[in-house]
């Protein structure tokens, strides 16, 4: 029974040693600083083609109250969450501090054309995966007859 305690005692003051949740406060000075939201209207907006061919009856006036509608703050309202079940207080607090130096913000800076260019990379290096795996199924082809005997 003693040990059954000490046992249950130590557990309970274990559970208070796990680190705290980041605030709400600290998650969105992160997301502000590195424009989470801003960037995920970005990304909505280049998807926005591709999701009008998927509703093509829709009218033009639909997809202007659709983007009046997007709003990055309820968007970040609903990822900051996310960052809590993720992320403790002292992480959220020294990655805004990074992001506070020299390095940090030209972390920050540079992420849109580091995304931009990998992007054209990630494409380049699927269309040659693509044209690749395109020659080795047209190599596995049977020839027919016709093609294989002379003229």
């Amino acid at each position: 029974m003693k040990q059954t305690a000490v046992f249950l005692f130590s557990l309970i003051c274990a559970s208070f040693t796990f680190a705290e949740n980041a605030s709400v406060a600290s998650v969105k000075e992160l997301m502000d600083k590195t424009g989470t939201g801003e960037m995920a209207i970005q990304a909505m907006n280049q998807m926005l083609p591709m999701i009008k061919k998927m509703v093509p009856e829709a009218p033009e006036a639909f997809w202007l109250e659709f983007e009046q509608e997007l709003n990055p703050n309820e968007l970040v309202e609903m990822i900051i969450p996310i960052y809590q079940k993720h992320f403790s207080q002292e992480d959220i607090d020294a990655v805004n501090a990074f992001y506070d130096t020299k390095a940090g913000k030209n972390f920050i800076q540079s992420q849109p054309l580091i995304m931009q260019e990998s992007m054209i990379v990630g494409q380049a290096w699927s269309q040659g995966i693509v044209q690749k795996v395109m020659m080795k199924a047209q190599a596995a082809k049977p020839q027919s007859p016709q093609a294989s005997t002379p003229q």
